[in-house]
């Protein structure tokens, strides 16, 4: 029980926030998006797992999206013109793509 209370701290808002929830409103803060690394992983892979992080973003958010497979430069942007996400960007650096994707 002491422990708990050594958690919490007061929110700006004089409401008490426990820490491990201050640390999560704080990342909603930064403006770098999440990343996901599907590195290595083939078809359908990269988008499955790109769905289900989505999933448990907010609306407005932004995921950073790592993939290698030849097939993603075609199923990201399926993907995302099916689901309703927006594909804020696609390039391809270190011989990998870059997505960043919005999510709706």
């Amino acid at each position: 029980m002491g422990c708990r209370h050594e958690a919490i701290r007061s929110h700006p808002r004089g409401e008490d926030v426990d820490s491990r929830d201050q640390a999560e409103y704080l990342k909603g803060m930064t403006d770098e998006p999440d990343t996901l690394d599907a590195l290595g992983l083939l078809c359908p892979l990269p988008v499955l797992k790109a769905r289900k992080r989505l999933k448990s973003m907010a609306p407005g958010t932004q995921l950073r999206l790592l993939a290698d497979d030849p097939a993603a430069v075609i199923d990201v942007p399926h993907f995302c013109n099916e689901s309703g996400h927006r594909l804020v960007s696609q390039s391809e650096t270190g011989g990998h793509q870059v997505y960043v994707i919005e999510r709706r």
